[in-house]
């Protein structure tokens, strides 16, 4: 799709709107997780190396509140809580696909590996 050069201005603000909800080293990368199904904090927590709990904690909420996850806590005891991505967030699932796939070309031309 070519965007016509006098929407340039609306298409950096989209961009800008998509790159706020996504920012940073993790969220893509827990997004990618939960593309599987629900999990639980733990399970999360293991998929994604190198996180710590508070900053899993911390990007959950904005992808909450990005509406991109769904957080469900179950009656039991001791209380179960899961994650699920929203109808919205999976709308990135081929966002996430492609990049994983240009990463895999991208660290062949680059590392060689």
């Amino acid at each position: 799709m070519i965007i016509p050069e006098n929407d340039c201005s609306k298409a950096m603000l989209s961009i800008k709107d998509a790159l706020d909800a996504v920012e940073g080293r993790w969220k893509l990368l827990i997004l990618y997780s939960l593309c599987s199904g629900p999990k639980r904090f733990k399970e999360i927590s293991r998929e994604v190396p190198g996180i710590t709990d508070k900053t899993l904690s911390k990007e959950l909420k904005n992808l909450q509140a990005n509406k991109l996850i769904n957080r469900e806590v179950f009656d039991t005891s001791p209380p179960m809580v899961e994650y699920t991505m929203t109808a919205h967030g999976m709308s990135l699932k081929s966002v996430l696909f492609e990049l994983w796939n240009w990463g895999l070309i991208h660290r062949n031309e680059v590392i060689g590996k």
